[in-house]
């Protein structure tokens, strides 16, 4: 599941790595999210959140509704957003004007698009948050593609999240919208084309059933509220 509308979400612009709370709107899309989770029987026994506080956020919200704050909670940076350099803070919109459709397209939707990487100085004051200090310096990005999240994501999908799913766990990811594309890119094991195509809501819930040899049985996973796929429209259409 993606974290609720944060603030940023609401005035459409470029997030990242930027640590911002969610709106009232996302806090309510969380609960009725966590009520879909329970009317389809998923309680999760474990799960997983970035380090930013949009996600910690919807992830204890989803839990209180369901009343499961007790189960394992894990964070990590490698479910962080995208970092988006030095696109960070600006309006989607004012970049679009400014890059030209095909430009803005290909940094914000194509596989290996970067835009520019963020300021020396904003990079410094980064990785100098607690958050990232037992970190290499190089494992804070200046900027990444979704290629660069996919081969972020997976060592957690192969080392955290399958050995999880191996023992019957029911798991619940609370992340991003690239974090999650890129998941979703290495579980559904997405071509490029499809990868950029995939565009994921706030606060929708999105399951994945697998096989013993942990293949979806439903190829992209099914949202547990239709209307979910006309809200991914949306986003696709952000900055237009």
């Amino acid at each position: 599941m993606r974290h609720g509308q944060s603030t940023t979400n609401a005035e459409g612009r470029f997030t990242g790595w930027t640590d911002v709370p969610l709106t009232p709107r996302g806090e309510d899309e969380t609960v009725r999210a966590a009520r879909s989770i329970a009317r389809e029987g998923l309680l999760p026994d474990v799960v997983h959140t970035s380090l930013l506080r949009r996600s910690v956020h919807s992830a204890d919200l989803a839990l209180g509704t369901l009343d499961r704050l007790w189960i394992p909670v894990r964070r990590s940076w490698r479910l962080n957003e995208r970092q988006y350099g030095a696109l960070t803070g600006r309006l989607k919109h004012e970049v679009r004007q400014e890059a030209g459709p095909g430009r803005y397209r290909h940094w914000r939707r194509s596989l290996h698009g970067r835009p520019a990487p963020l300021p020396a100085d904003a990079l410094a004051r980064l990785r100098a948050d607690p958050r990232y200090a037992a970190l290499r310096p190089d494992a804070v990005p200046a900027v990444e593609s979704l290629a660069d999240m996919i081969t972020r994501v997976v060592p957690y999908w192969t080392d955290v999240l399958v050995p999880q799913l191996r023992a019957g766990a029911t798991v619940l990811v609370v992340a991003h919208g690239n974090s999650l594309r890129a998941l979703a890119a290495v579980l559904d094991r997405l071509t490029g084309d499809e990868a950029e195509r995939l565009d994921i809501p706030t606060g929708a819930p999105l399951r994945h059933d697998f096989d013993g040899d942990l293949r979806p049985l439903v190829r992209h996973g099914t949202y547990l509220d239709p209307g979910s796929a006309a809200r991914a429209d949306l986003v696709a259409a952000e900055g237009h």
